[in-house]
């Protein structure tokens, strides 16, 4: 339900906030004083096409905004903006959009911004407008199915045959890659083969290549390692004035000097220390030499081995854990391609099921669907004959969905294509609704659709313009009751030049224009008591201080109005 609507800078209007109630709101006011520019306004908040000359003269931008009510309990309204991850504040969103002079803008709704096709997808389900051909639900063929299905109370039923579709549709490509992929799969499986088998013929322990890479630098440099550990040898040793033997004359003055002084006997154990202990690092060092020996012949199989990791690394992965990862993988896929066979047959024997039991539900819906359709016929007929249209034919029609070779089909909705067409006067022929070039008689055709539904539709606000034209009399008495009696179960916004509408709202918000400063400004303003009287006076006679128009104004709010606040 739309609550208020917030207009800065746009055509005549400055600055204004209309509050709307539920039930039926009414825009009079005389021609020209702006009622269109506040439909073009809301327009502009339900995806329509941005003008910047709708701009006021002065201003470098227009902002409108609105506060729509959503009921939670609407599931394609929660379903959308879940998905656009945007959540209602207290059972309320606001929709923002601005317009600047070089015609770029900006559209929120609460805070996050969003596209104007984005926009649109979201009013469509809160809001018909209708007089005005941008905005008309009617207008879209495939609402025409979500019509019928709502007034058969078919909906749930269609939701579930479009999710069995989807299921099935899903099964069938993935049938039909496995059938169509035959010589990918031969190429896939041998590949797979032979990587696997190039793989494990290798034999890759972990860190193996960690292991070789040192050995094989060992290996590589074993002329150098054999010199150093001699030149080593040869300073440490005891002969030929090593290290040690060195040493052993530092252990003679040793113990001469403790002789001397005994206090320095702690000194003379760590030198004897120091001698033993590298007395040994030179029997390490003597075996590490005498146990080195260069084996050119495994120097070129740890090369080799090298070779064949580093090319297995640069097909399977960089490194050895990775390449045995691949071959898991490999595994497990082709033992799922190797298994084709049986999944085809598991396949084919699901397919056959679904489709049979799609077929059914297709069936169903089409049998409900044709039962509904001579139903709504005959209501809206007997509602647009009530709304002076007493020649008009109108068929729903329920038909074969064929393909592009005329062979007829099962789609994602079921095996119908629904359509409303229209014959509104004598002798023409049927034509589509958008062929229609009334704005007044579209608006009737979508008031005794929304009249034939009434509580079973979830679309909570409709706005009508136009949709008096041409008519009066009884045919407006009629009229006015039709739309009071919608606004039992909708929110009802009406522009309208007739009183005896205009008598039934629970809202009548008045339009004027003035000339203030030398400038011109439309305004709103909600009227009840003399003031409303007058105003339906001024509808009926064009002069509301008339004592004969003001009594017909008084004598319709008594009989029409008791509604009205």
């Amino acid at each position: 339900m739309l609550e208020t609507l917030d207009v800065h800078n746009y055509a005549l209007i400055d600055r204004l906030t209309v509050r709307f109630s539920k039930g039926f709101n009414v825009f009079t006011g005389e021609t020209g004083a702006g009622k269109s520019i506040l439909i073009g306004a809301l327009g502009l908040l339900l995806g329509g096409k941005g003008d910047p000359g709708s701009i006021r003269s002065g201003a470098q931008e227009t902002l409108v905004s609105c506060v729509v009510r959503v009921n939670g309990a609407d599931r394609e309204v929660g379903e959308w903006l879940a998905a656009h991850d945007i959540a209602p504040e207290e059972g309320t969103l606001i929709l923002r959009r601005t317009l600047k002079k070089n015609g770029r803008g900006s559209i929120y709704i609460q805070s996050v911004p969003v596209t104007q096709a984005d926009l649109k997808e979201l009013t469509a389900l809160l809001f018909d407008l209708h007089g005005q051909h941008d905005h008309q639900s009617l207008l879209v063929e495939d609402n025409h199915r979500k019509v019928l299905d709502t007034y058969a109370g078919a909906e749930d039923k269609a939701l579930r045959f479009r999710d069995s579709f989807l299921e099935l549709k899903s099964l069938k490509e993935r049938y039909q890659k496995l059938v169509s992929s035959e010589r990918e799969r031969l190429r896939r499986i041998d590949i797979l083969t032979h990587s696997i088998n190039e793989i494990e013929e290798a034999k890759l322990k972990p860190k193996e290549d960690e292991e070789l890479d040192v050995e094989h630098k060992l290996l590589a440099n074993h002329e150098k390692l054999f010199a150093l550990l001699a030149d080593i040898h040869e300073h440490l040793a005891e002969s030929r004035g090593g290290a040690l033997a060195a040493l052993r004359s530092t252990r003679a003055a040793m113990d001469d000097l403790v002789e001397i002084d005994p206090n320095l006997s702690s000194l003379k154990n760590q030198l004897e220390d120091a001698f033993y202990e590298l007395e040994d690092y030179d029997e390490s060092i003597r075996r590490v030499k005498e146990e080195t020996r260069f084996d050119p012949d495994r120097l070129s199989a740890v090369e080799s081995r090298l070779g064949e990791i580093r090319l297995l690394k640069k097909k399977y992965g960089n490194t050895i854990e990775e390449i045995l990862a691949y071959a898991d993988e490999s595994r497990r896929e082709l033992a799922s391609i190797e298994n084709w066979e049986e999944d085809k047959e598991s396949l084919q024997k699901d397919i056959a099921a679904r489709e049979k039991s799609l077929l059914a539900a297709a069936e169903e819906l089409t049998a409900i669907r044709t039962r509904a359709a001579e139903a709504l016929e005959r209501k809206i007929v007997e509602e647009l004959k009530a709304l002076s249209m007493p020649k008009v034919r109108f068929k729903v029609g329920v038909k074969d969905k064929k393909n592009d070779g005329g062979k007829p089909v099962v789609g994602v909705w079921g095996k119908d294509e629904v359509e409303f067409i229209i014959s509104p006067n004598l002798g023409e022929p049927f034509k589509k609704l958008k062929s229609i070039a009334s704005g007044g008689e579209l608006s009737r055709v979508m008031l005794a659709v929304k009249t034939a539904l009434a509580e079973a539709d979830n679309i909570g606000s409709l706005i009508f313009d136009e949709i008096d034209a041409g008519i009066g009399g009884e045919v407006a008495l009629t009229l006015g009751e039709r739309l009071a009696q919608l606004s039992r179960y909708k929110q009802v916004l009406c522009i309208t030049h007739l009183a005896t509408i205009a008598v039934r709202a629970d809202n009548h918000i008045k339009v004027e224009k003035s000339v203030e400063g030398g400038r011109t400004y439309t305004r709103v303003k909600p009227v009840g008591g003399r003031e409303r009287v007058e105003e339906i006076a001024r509808m009926l006679a064009g002069d509301k201080r008339q004592e004969v128009s003001i009594k017909h104004a008084e004598e319709l709010i008594a009989q029409y109005g008791s509604r009205a606040r």
